[in-house]
């Protein structure tokens, strides 16, 4: 791993941990912002067999639990790109409770929040391209296409080698039909010479 990525995930999944270790630890503060959400995917979640806890609370240690553990292995090095996944999930429902600038009729507050919704943004395509980065390695698209094309060359070639043992054995068969032919025509050269032999007078 380079030391540039290093960096740049150590500095993009700070934020993660110590937000999230701080919704873990005092949700309450929370709590307000999270309870729109908590209306919304409540009854969703009502439905599963286990019963997930709807209550704003809940959802908030949940989410900030999500950005600690996936923050750390993005941190780490480790996972990284599935960590990625998962913080940016965790950031849009964050960023939707707790910045929706839209709702907002006072112009600095509104200002202020925007600000804060497009450094989420910043944020969420920060972790789009830590969710792509292949760190120098290929990734499956190019693998894929890369056999996709070795496997094409192999059939072309393998044509090619085909072609060229059908042409040679079309040449093969017109050898020794010529030489077939060649050596007809010299056993009746030498017949018409042995019986010309034997008419001669001794």
């Amino acid at each position: 791993m380079s030391p540039v990525r290093t960096v740049a995930r150590l500095f993009l999944s700070t934020i993660f941990v110590v937000s999230g270790a701080r919704s873990v630890a005092r949700p309450t503060a929370f709590v307000p912002r999270a309870q729109k959400v908590a209306d919304k995917v409540g009854p969703l979640f009502e439905k599963a067999p286990d019963k997930f806890p709807t209550d704003p609370a809940s959802l908030v240690r949940i989410n900030g639990a999500a950005q600690v553990l996936a923050g750390l292995m993005l941190a780490r090095g480790r996972l990284t790109r599935p960590a990625a996944v998962v913080l940016a999930s965790t950031l849009v429902p964050t960023t939707l409770a707790a910045h929706p600038f839209w709702t907002i009729k006072d112009p600095i507050e509104r200002r202020h929040q925007e600000t804060h919704f497009m450094k989420n943004l910043g944020l969420f395509g920060g972790l789009l391209l830590a969710a792509t980065d292949t760190q120098g390695r290929p990734g499956l698209a190019w693998r894929a296409s890369h056999y996709a094309g070795h496997s094409r060359h192999a059939l072309e070639h393998g044509r090619h080698n085909l072609e060229h043992g059908l042409h040679s054995i079309g040449h093969s068969g017109q050898s020794l039909r010529r030489a077939a032919k060649t050596a007809r025509r010299e056993a009746k050269i030498a017949y018409k010479a042995a019986a010309a032999g034997r008419k001669l007078p001794s």
